[in-house]
């Protein structure tokens, strides 16, 4: 065993949660050190949210190329899979070296907690020891695995369904969640038969249907069956194709593709040998840890972030997390506030989401207006041949100040950010409505729904007057 090792803050994971926070700590001031089980920069850039996106863009170049096979060959699937991996270690690179720079300690290994002050680090046969002051943990989730379609062989996780090496000829999901849709989607638009099977009543269920319409419409024109209600039973692999039984109705159906793809949610890695309970940190029956308004546990000087705390299982969530709880360790008063974290899937259209919603909104009583636009008569979105999809803002009825908003359509995941910051800073549509969005761009969609939602205050204020 080497010497111990002592620094002031201990950061256990190195995806968008942990290396944020270990980057945060040192700016700070403190001593950091950073433990890495597998690769450098997590699940996030490795295996999943920067590979799926790259995969996902060069589907939508694929096909776009296809359109016009008259005059130009299309991407190959070996090509976009080496794009993906270009970019993965363009990413991971990047952080290695934010990391190094800021000088901090990257331990590679897996890191076992000892004590309330101690963790071990092995790896490969050696074992260090290291002492904190503080510790943040973002050791992030994985894959849940279904009893009934263990992972192995043709049934795959969202991992190997991002590093198979050729196209296949068909694909069955299990889950329409938003992973489900967007590999889906992906893998139909290289030629894939894709058939999902979705344990609910409808897929994208964190959307409300008039968002995920437009959506539904393109999965339909992508030729991918959508199959609700329907639970996966049991399955038989052979050399060359896998065979899948579900239920729906109370009927038992088989189905058989090339592989089976399991995305049905993910699982808090705070199980193994972390070490929580010889610390006596407990977690909740979903595996996972509670905290406060500064990301701090039940032991005071050890925090957690991201996908092992509640909430949505999100990198941006983890990202935010981690600077509050490197800042609350170096005396500041940072504290969370949930209220603007955007939700977004990649599918075509793009969906975005960001604070409250049309249906919450109801169930709440809270009085509102709602202002709406369509990217249909938006020149950027014409240009784009890109017209499906709308912005829709959830104002108060009185003051006139965002209060949430949902948007569907073309870059969806980029101009959800405008409205997170209005949530964010307390903007009134009408500020919204005033700003001078360039034109022509996909922008002024949410500057016209804001200028529709000033109307529909303006006359029920007009109205009540009057009474």
């Amino acid at each position: 065993m080497s010497q111990l090792v002592s620094v002031d803050t201990l950061v256990i994971g190195s995806g968008p949660g942990g290396y944020v926070a270990a980057l945060r700590s040192a700016q700070l001031g403190m001593k950091t050190a950073v433990v890495e089980r597998e690769q450098i920069g997590g699940v996030c850039t490795h295996v999943g949210c920067i590979p799926s996106k790259a995969l996902i863009a060069e589907s939508h170049r694929h096909q776009q190329l296809q359109q016009w096979k008259n005059t130009i060959s299309s991407t190959s699937f070996e090509e976009a899979q080496a794009f993906k991996q270009m970019i993965v270690n363009k990413q991971s690179g990047g952080v290695k070296y934010l990391l190094q720079t800021a000088g901090i300690a990257i331990m590679q290994g897996e890191a076992n907690l000892l004590d309330a002050h101690t963790a071990q680090v092995e790896s490969a046969g050696t074992v260090q020891q290291i002492s904190f002051k503080h510790a943040i943990l973002a050791t992030g989730s994985r894959p849940i695995e279904l009893q009934a379609l263990p992972f192995g062989g043709r049934i795959l996780s969202s991992t190997e369904a991002l590093s198979l090496s050729q196209i296949p000829n068909s694909l069955i999901i299990v889950g329409g969640g938003y992973i489900g849709i967007e590999l889906g989607q992906m893998y139909a638009k290289f030629g894939t038969k894709v058939t999902i099977l979705e344990g609910g009543a409808r897929v994208l269920p964190g959307f409300e249907t008039e968002l995920t319409a437009p959506v539904m419409k393109q999965l339909k024109a992508d030729g991918i069956t959508i199959i609700t209600e329907a639970a996966a039973v049991a399955a038989e692999q052979e050399e060359d194709a896998i065979t899948l039984h579900y239920v729906t109705n109370q009927e038992r159906h088989t189905i058989r593709a090339d592989y089976a793809l399991v995305t049905v949610g993910r699982k808090p890695n705070t199980d193994g040998r972390l070490g929580l309970d010889r610390i006596g940190l407990p977690v909740t029956n979903r595996g996972l840890i509670e905290t406060d308004e500064q990301c701090r546990t039940a032991i005071p000087h050890i925090f957690a972030i991201g996908d092992i705390t509640a909430g949505a299982a999100l990198a941006h969530k983890a990202s935010y997390e981690a600077k509050v709880a490197a800042e609350a360790i170096a005396g500041e008063p940072s504290v969370v506030d949930y209220k603007a974290i955007p939700l977004v899937v990649f599918s075509e259209p793009e969906l975005a989401s960001v604070g409250l919603g049309e249906a919450e909104a109801k169930e709440r009583a809270v009085p509102f207006v709602i202002g709406k636009s369509a990217f249909g008569i938006n020149g950027r979105a014409l240009a784009l041949q890109a017209t499906e999809g709308f912005v829709k803002i959830i104002a108060d009825a009185s003051s006139g100040i965002v209060r949430g908003a949902q948007l569907v359509g073309v870059e969806a995941s980029s101009l959800v950010s405008e409205l997170a910051l209005a949530i964010e800073m307390g903007a009134t549509v009408e500020d919204l409505a005033m700003t001078i969005h360039p034109h022509p761009t996909l922008g002024e969609v949410i500057m016209e729904a804001a200028e529709n939602a000033v109307r529909k205050i303006h006359a029920r204020r007009e109205s009540e007057v009057a009474q």
